[in-house]
């Protein structure tokens, strides 16, 4: 194949200083009777000129691309995708001396709703194998989730499930859906991952397994499906 700098590299070696040249060119004999040439300057000169351009146009195009195909082994991804399922409850604690869901924005004030729209509380849920805050932690829910409709109790999730468990740990999982929290089941994508999780695709399906309406504590059981590598 050939490239915009083809023309270019065959004007370089036309002239070359080392190429004949069509101006003519001093000489001068030598002691043995055979006369030398000796190089064009002008050649010369413009070979240097037409070499510093040819760097430039090359410095040029390599800042003037940011992206680029990459071949897919390169990032390892020598295997087919496969399909994960991830079973674990999610403690939402907003009461106690360590809560693990804090208020950072109030609802607005200014708008008489039932719905508390406007609230974001950051969390860092605990992730556990079984429902009971004792059973064994397998990661953190690390985000936020904000209430998002002045109708409902809809929520924007915004989280990470960091694991810290085998093989998982320093793996996530990121979620980023719509929370419909008295619908029996909730579904938001898994829109991407880090670690094993890398090109993560996917799933997960929220059902509450018990609510404190007082606290607001909650325990919710997520069921995740995730394509990955």
């Amino acid at each position: 194949s050939f490239s915009p700098l083809s023309p270019l590299l065959c004007l370089l070696i036309s002239l070359s200083p080392f190429t004949p040249f069509p101006l003519p060119n001093p000489s001068f004999p030598s002691k043995f009777g055979t006369k030398h040439t000796m190089p064009n300057p002008l050649s010369f000169l413009t070979f240097s000129l037409l070499l510093l351009l040819s760097c430039h146009h090359l410095n040029a195009q390599e800042h003037s691309e940011f992206g680029h195909a990459v071949d897919r082994k390169l990032l390892g991804l020598k295997r087919k995708e496969k399909l994960s399922h991830f079973k674990f409850y999610w403690h939402d604690i907003l009461s106690g001396r360590n809560p693990t869901s804090v208020s950072v924005v109030p609802p607005s004030l200014k708008l008489n709703t039932t719905t508390a729209f406007g609230l974001v509380n950051m969390i860092d849920n605990p992730l556990t194998l079984g429902p009971e805050l004792s059973s064994k932690l397998v990661g953190k829910a690390q985000g936020f989730y904000a209430s998002a409709s002045q109708t409902e109790i809809d929520l924007l999730m915004a989280m990470n499930f960091a694991f810290s468990d085998g093989k998982y740990n320093g793996s996530t999982i990121t979620i980023l859906g719509r929370n419909c929290v008295f619908n029996k089941v909730r579904e938001m994508p898994v829109i991407g991952g880090s670690g094993l999780f890398r090109f993560a695709r996917g799933y997960a399906e929220a059902r509450t397994h018990w609510v404190d309406f007082k606290s607001g504590d909650a325990i919710v059981e997520y069921n995740v499906y995730v394509m990955h590598y």
